[in-house]
């Protein structure tokens, strides 16, 4: 466990100016919930201080002169308000709570909306358990925040007000030395409170890294990878190091809380002997009523828990600022990836895909914006190295351009930017004569289709994954879908069939029968313009064989872009541009190039076995 001392560099993390003005904006819709939330407590208030002066009239008009009725009469009025009490205590509770829920959904659900928002480059720089910490950890830590800003704060506030007027009107003096005391509680209360905010702060991002570690060993493909290498002590070791971690913060934050609410007890404790000491005196010197001294001890009983709430302003308003901040962190990345105000939409027809002078590379951590977010983000190693330079070809309308080259020279850089899941550097991509840049990202992503090497399905049913595509196919349309992809016996002979459920990024079913799910998917949406990352490479030789067939079918009248290792998979291709080190080195038809004896025809003798 880190020393205070250690804990510094926390503190110096102050929470921005106007992060209160913004969090108060997404309360401004519901000023309606909060109105009668403020009415409840006022009420609430009123009649917490009307025990305390019934208490006193039983004792100095009903006790002390021998009539049996009043008391009876004020002891049911105050049974009575008893129950009122405790009804307005939960109404008041179930409005905070209310209140606080609505605000934090919409704020959740804008911090979802956003996040899908970001282009690929901060998915791929961005931990993800820390990005569900901040979904999920903050936004709740920012609700539990706000209802006790609602419950407690502005509550306890007001019944401070009311019960401080009330002890006044009974004894001045009285109430003047009781709050002697109140400057002791600012004392712990800016002590703690520094401290406490710190603490917070620190187990948010310790947490987060316990989360993201568990998100990456929880998943299949990391929970195959640890026991394929076999580390589960290894494993065991370092997450329970990561979670001793959030366990110690944890007990540094319930003793600094206790300490504090000891603090706050004891002088609660002195002024209650005081009003008593002196209170007594006077009653015995007659300048004082009895009943009213009972009623200031029972109203001061009642004023220092407010207080200890109201002393505790601090940690609780700075929790929600910590916890509200962290998520405007997130809010405030700029996506890199916008859409131009002049964007319009893809003009209808044939499509044509044309790279003029393309250069490329991957952005740093600062230029996906998430440089200022070091607990989220994975550091940069040094500056990117160019992956593309000066690419230009042309993708006539239903032609099959395919790319081809050894790993890392750059085909997939080129879908993705053909997709504007990344932005070029210098020259341009255009679909139609229109820069992608120019063009609705709808519109764009609406028109093209991607099958990639290692196909996602979402953990959902088979129906679902393929109704991603195409929310509103119809049943025939699904099964022409799964017939085209070889799909089709699989899934009718499933018990479930189309409402089985996939698993983990499809890991129910074997690589290739979740390529073909994913070309189904593909086949589903129809898209103009077809891009395929290496789609077969999963395929058997006559699942692959079926597939192609179903290829040509599924793409002519196509503009296609395919990637592949498989020379077999392009030979009939129209174009074919061999990618090496981030240029194209090579262009033409299958025959063309295996005659030009370059390295394509390095590349084909390879797998073929045949004679340059």
């Amino acid at each position: 466990m880190r020393s205070l001392r250690q804990d510094d560099s926390v503190l110096q993390q102050a929470v921005p100016r106007g992060t209160l003005g913004r969090m108060l904006r997404f309360a401004a819709p519901y000023r309606g919930l909060l109105a009668l939330f403020l009415l409840v407590v006022v009420l609430d208030s009123a009649v917490a201080i009307a025990g305390p002066l019934i208490y006193r009239d039983i004792i100095d008009n009903g006790i002390l002169k021998g009539s049996t009725g009043l008391i009876i009469r004020l002891a049911i009025l105050a049974g009575i308000l008893g129950i009122f009490d405790a009804g307005l205590g939960l109404t008041r509770a179930y409005l905070a709570a209310k209140t606080g829920a609505r605000i934090v959904l919409s704020l959740r659900a804008k911090l979802f909306e956003h996040i899908q928002q970001m282009p690929l480059a901060f998915f791929t720089r961005a931990q993800t358990g820390a990005l569900v910490s901040r979904l999920n950890n903050d936004v709740s830590g920012a609700q539990s925040a706000f209802t006790d800003i609602l419950s407690n704060v502005v509550g306890n506030f007001v019944l401070v007000v009311l019960v401080v007027g009330a002890m006044f009107v009974l004894s001045w003096q009285i109430t003047l030395l009781a709050l002697v005391l109140v400057p002791l509680f600012l004392f712990p209360a800016r002590f703690w409170g520094r401290k406490l905010q710190a603490i917070t702060r620190e187990s948010y991002d310790l947490t987060a890294a316990m989360n993201n570690l568990m998100v990456e060993r929880f998943n299949v493909a990391g929970a195959q990878l640890a026991k394929l290498f076999g580390h589960p002590k290894e494993e065991s070791r370092a997450f329970e190091a990561q979670a001793a971690r959030v366990a110690d913060i944890g007990v540094k934050r319930r003793i600094y809380g206790q300490m504090f609410l000891t603090a706050l007890a004891l002088m609660a404790v002195f002024a209650t002997a005081l009003v008593y000491g002196w209170g007594g005196v006077l009653a015995v010197r007659h300048t004082l009523d009895v009943g009213t001294v009972v009623a200031l001890v029972a109203l001061l009983a009642r004023l220092y828990g407010p207080l200890t709430g109201l002393s505790n302003i601090q940690v609780t308003v700075m929790t929600a600022l910590v916890s509200f901040h962290r998520v405007f962190e997130v809010l405030d990345l700029e996506p890199t990836i916008r859409e131009s105000p002049r964007a319009a939409e893809i003009p209808p027809g044939p499509v044509r895909i044309h790279f003029d002078r393309v250069s490329f590379r991957y952005p740093t951590a600062s230029e996906v914006s998430l440089a200022s977010l070091e607990a989220v983000a994975v550091a940069d190693t040094g500056p990117q190295q160019p992956v593309l330079r000066e690419i230009s070809f042309v993708a006539e309308p239903g032609q099959l351009v395919a790319l081809v080259g050894p790993s890392g020279a750059g085909k997939t850089t080129i879908a993705h930017l053909a997709t504007r899941l990344y932005d070029v550097e210098s020259g341009s991509v255009s679909i139609n004569g229109v820069d992608v840049r120019e063009t609705k990202l709808e519109s764009l992503r609406r028109r093209i289709g991607v099958v990639t090497q290692d196909a996602h399905l979402f953990h959902d049913t088979i129906r679902a994954n393929l109704l991603y595509a195409k929310p509103g196919a119809s049943e025939t349309e699904i099964a022409d879908a799964l017939r085209a992809a070889q799909i089709f016996k699989l899934v009718s002979s499933l018990p479930k069939g189309l409402d089985t459920l996939v698993g983990e990024r499809g890991y129910r079913f074997s690589g290739g029968e979740k390529q073909r799910l994913a070309i189904a998917r593909l086949l589903l949406k129809a898209p103009d313009v077809v891009i395929l990352d290496e789609a077969t490479a999963h395929l058997d030789s006559e699942s692959e064989a079926a597939i192609q067939s179903a290829f040509e079918v599924a793409l002519a009248g196509r503009t296609s872009l395919v990637i592949a290792h498989r020379l077999s998979t392009i030979l009939k291709a129209d174009q074919i541009l061999v990618v090496n080190q981030g240029r194209v080195v090579e262009r033409g038809t299958h025959v063309e190039l295996v005659e030009r004896g370059g390295l394509y025809a390095e590349l084909h003798q390879r797998q073929f076995a045949l004679a340059p």
